[in-house]
C-alpha cells in the first residue's frame, strides 16, 4: 500500500540530527524538527529546520529518559508558527529500543498539548536509534496518535523505514537488490518520469516492470511517425491518431500491470498540475531534452526533498569532407540529492544557457534551434536511430536508483554523483559528490509554500 504519511529528510539534515542525538555519552538527547508539507492529497512532511536542544539545557538526561526545556519549545513555536509548520519532537534511544516507551508516552502527554495551545492542528514526536533509523507519530488536538507510515532519507543512499515492518528491536532488514523483496517494497513507492520520449519511455517501462506502485509520467507532446523507432510500446495507430505520449504509455502499462499504476499527466513540467503530480512521488526521473525542464526538475527535488535522477544523451558530429562523421556517442547520469549540489551547480544548465534556449524557442524559424534540439549535434535528423543509446542511458539511470535504494556497490555511492560514458571511446567516468560545490538553496524543503517552487507562474489560481 502506498504510504499515506511520510516524514522526509535530506541526507545532510539527517546526519546533523544523528550527530547531535548521539554525543557518545550514552544518554538521551533531543531536537525539534520544523516541517513543511507537500501539497495534498498525499501527506509528506519535509524537515526544513532543526532546533538542537543543548545537552545542558535538559534538567534530566538519562539512558532512558529526558526532559524538554520550555525555552527551546518556545523558540521552536516562534519559528514554526510564522510558517504554519508542523513540529516534531525527536529524541534518541541509546539503548536501542526502536519504538515509543511508556516514558515517551507520558512525556508526550505533558508536552504535546503546549504545542497545540500555541498553534496548529498537527504535531508529533519521533525517536532515533544509534544506526540512524527513525520512527515517528503524529497527534491531532485530541491527542490521538497515528504512526507515520514511512520515514525517508535522501542522501548518498536512499533510506526507507516502514512503521508496519518495524519491531521494538529494530527496522526490518532491507530487501536485497534485484530480488522479489525489492519488487514488493517498490510496490509501495511512487515515481515520476518527466518526459515520455526516447529515454523517458525506456525509463518508465523499467520502473513499471520493476513494480513501482505508481508511475506518474509527465509530457505534453503527441506521437508522430518519426517517434516510432525510439519510443517503446508506441504503435502506428497512435501516431496516425496523434495520441498523447503519456496516454499511450499508460495504456501499455495497464496491459501488464492493470489500471491505476501509470498515471498520465499531459502537460509541460513547467505547469502547476505537473509540479503537483511530481510532488506526490518518492523519486523523480528527468528524461528531457530541454534546459528549462531540467531546471524545473531541479527545483522540484529541492522543494519537496525528492531524490532526482537526470539522464541525457548526445552524439556530437563533425564534418569530414562533404559528409558528416560521428565524433562521439555520449551519455550522462546525474544523481541529485536535496541539499547537495544541484544540476545548476554542476553546470548542466546556467542562466545564460537558459536564456539562449528561451530565445531560440521564441524564434522557431531559427535553423540553430533545429541543430541544438536534436540528438546529433550539428546535423538535422528527423528520426535518429538512437534507441540503443537511449536504452543504455536509461538503464544506467534506473540502476543508479537501485544502487542507492538497495545498495550493492563495492564502493560508497557518494563517489557516483555523476556517471558519464563514451561508447566511441569505450570509457566510463565517475564523479564524486565532493567534486561539485553546492550553493545555498533557499528552496530546500519549501513544500507547499506559495507560489510553488518560488515561481510566480505556478501560484495557486485566485478564486
Amino acid at each position: 500500500m502506498i504510504p499515506e504519511t511520510t516524514l522526509a529528510f535530506s541526507g545532510a539534515l539527517h546526519a546533523q540530527v544523528k550527530r547531535h542525538l548521539f554525543p557518545q555519552d550514552g544518554l538521551e538527547a533531543a531536537a525539534i524538527l520544523i516541517c513543511t508539507r507537500t501539497p495534498g492529497p498525499r501527506r509528506r512532511f519535509l524537515v526544513r529546520e532543526i532546533i538542537f536542544v543543548p545537552y545542558t539545557a535538559c534538567k534530566r538526561r538519562e539512558r532512558d529518559a529526558i526532559t524538554w526545556p520550555g525555552e527551546y519549545l518556545e523558540q521552536a513555536i516562534d519559528l514554526a508558527e510564522s510558517t504554519a509548520s508542523v513540529m516534531i519532537l525527536i529524541h534518541s534511544h541509546p539503548g536501542g529500543l526502536f519504538g515509543f516507551s511508556d516514558a515517551d508516552d507520558e512525556s508526550d502527554r505533558k508536552v504535546i498539548p503546549s504545542l497545540f495551545h500555541a498553534f496548529g492542528t498537527l504535531h508529533g514526536s519521533a525517536i532515533m536509534t544509534a544506526d540512524g533509523a527513525i520512527r515517528a507519530r503524529l497527534y491531532d488536538p485530541s491527542l490521538q496518535a497515528r504512526a507515520v507510515d514511512l520515514v525517508t532519507v535522501a542522501g548518498d543512499d536512499l533510506c526507507y523505514w516502514w512503521d508496519d515492518k518495524a519491531s521494538f528491536t529494530g527496522p526490518e532488514n532491507r530487501p536485497v537488490a534485484f530480488t522479489s523483496g525489492m519488487t514488493v517494497e517498490l510496490g509501495r513507492l511512487s515515481a515520476s518520469v518527466i518526459g515520455a520520449s526516447g529515454t523517458g519511455s525506456v525509463a518508465g517501462e523499467q520502473l513499471a516492470r520493476l513494480g513501482f506502485g505508481r508511475v506518474f509520467v509527465i509530457d505534453f507532446d503527441r506521437l508522430e511517425l518519426k517517434n516510432l523507432n525510439r519510443i517503446l510500446n508506441s504503435k502506428r495507430a497512435d501516431a496516425d491518431a496523434n495520441r498523447l505520449k503519456v496516454e499511450a504509455f499508460a495504456e501499455a502499462v495497464a496491459a501488464y500491470r492493470g489500471e491505476g499504476v501509470a498515471i498520465p499527466v499531459p502537460a509541460s513540467i513547467a505547469t502547476r498540475d505537473s509540479v503537483l503530480a511530481a510532488a506526490q512521488s518518492d523519486v523523480v526521473f528527468c528524461c528531457v531534452d530541454t534546459l528549462e525542464a531540467r531546471q524545473i526538475a531541479d527545483l522540484i527535488a529541492a522543494a519537496f526533498l525528492l531524490p532526482l535522477f537526470d539522464v541525457g544523451v548526445v552524439i556530437p558530429v563533425r564534418k569530414k569532407g562533404d559528409a558528416f562523421a560521428i565524433a562521439d556517442v555520449c551519455g550522462r547520469i546525474d544523481y541529485v540529492q536535496p541539499g547537495g549540489s544541484t544540476l545548476q551547480d554542476r553546470g548542466v544548465y546556467t542562466p545564460e544557457s537558459l536564456r539562449g534556449e528561451y530565445l531560440r524557442k521564441v524564434a522557431p524559424g531559427a535553423h540553430q534551434q533545429e541543430l541544438d534540439a536534436g540528438y546529433l549535434k550539428g546535423l538535422v535528423e528527423e528520426a535518429p536511430a538512437v534507441i540503443t543509446l537511449n536504452m543504455r542511458a536509461a538503464s544506467a539511470c534506473v540502476n543508479e536508483f537501485i544502487s542507492r535504494a538497495f545498495p550493492f556497490r563495492l564502493e560508497s555511492n557518494r563517489l557516483y554523483a555523476r556517471t558519464q560514458f563514451s561508447l566511441a571511446a569505450c570509457e566510463e567516468e565517475h564523479f564524486s559528490e565532493d567534486v561539485f560545490k553546492p550553493t545555498q538553496n533557499q528552496l530546500l524543503a519549501r513544500g507547499d509554500t506559495e507560489p510553488l517552487l518560488g515561481l510566480p507562474a505556478l501560484k495557486a489560481p485566485t478564486r
